[in-house]
């Protein structure tokens, strides 16, 4: 086979090995996201149930409820949680994986598209971006009611989860999962 030759059967292997790359990349991508729709689901259902209480059973749900939903959604190799670049609780500082991803999200907002990454040792890491709801400018917004920001700083002495508009940047969702 001459070098021409070979230069073009490289090329059509190559062509017809990116699908199944991109299709294997998919895959990862959706795995991630189905692995974070039970936590996503059932936190939103904590403080929605919270919500129908007022702002501050809200917050109650979120400081008790919120640790034990991420949890029970950890089982065996996988792992789940959601973090900040601003925490509320210092128990959510984000996986050191995680945070280059978050940093580029906040440099990039036009760039905020959920991610895969290669972990190592089998596993692969999935984020994808929390963008502030009006619904929760209640705890986290510019303006509070003075009894949400007092029970803030009981719970969390050490806040930085203010500030935010809808539409802004809260945090992300992240999962670790094995790569099979």
């Amino acid at each position: 086979m001459n070098a021409s030759m070979k230069q073009l059967s490289l090329c059509l292997s190559l062509i017809f090995l990116l699908p199944a790359s991109g299709m294997a990349q998919d895959d990862r991508m959706e795995r991630g996201q189905q692995i974070l729709l039970p936590f996503k689901q059932q936190l939103m259902k904590a403080l929605q149930t919270g919500l129908q209480d007022g702002p501050l059973a809200a917050l109650n749900a979120c400081n008790l409820q919120a640790p034990g939903i991420a949890g029970a959604n950890s089982q065996g190799r996988i792992i789940v949680g959601r973090s900040s670049h601003k925490l509320r609780n210092p128990g959510n500082a984000a996986p050191g994986w995680v945070k280059p991803v978050m940093d580029d999200y906040l440099n990039n907002p036009d760039s905020r598209d959920p991610r895969v990454l290669a972990l190592g040792n089998g596993r692969l890491g999935y984020v994808e971006p929390i963008l502030l709801q009006s619904l929760c400018t209640t705890c986290h917004g510019t303006q509070m009611a003075s009894p949400v920001l007092e029970r803030i700083h009981e719970l969390y002495p050490a806040d930085q989860a203010t500030g935010f508009s809808a539409g802004e940047l809260r945090g992300v969702f992240w999962t670790t999962f094995p790569t099979e």
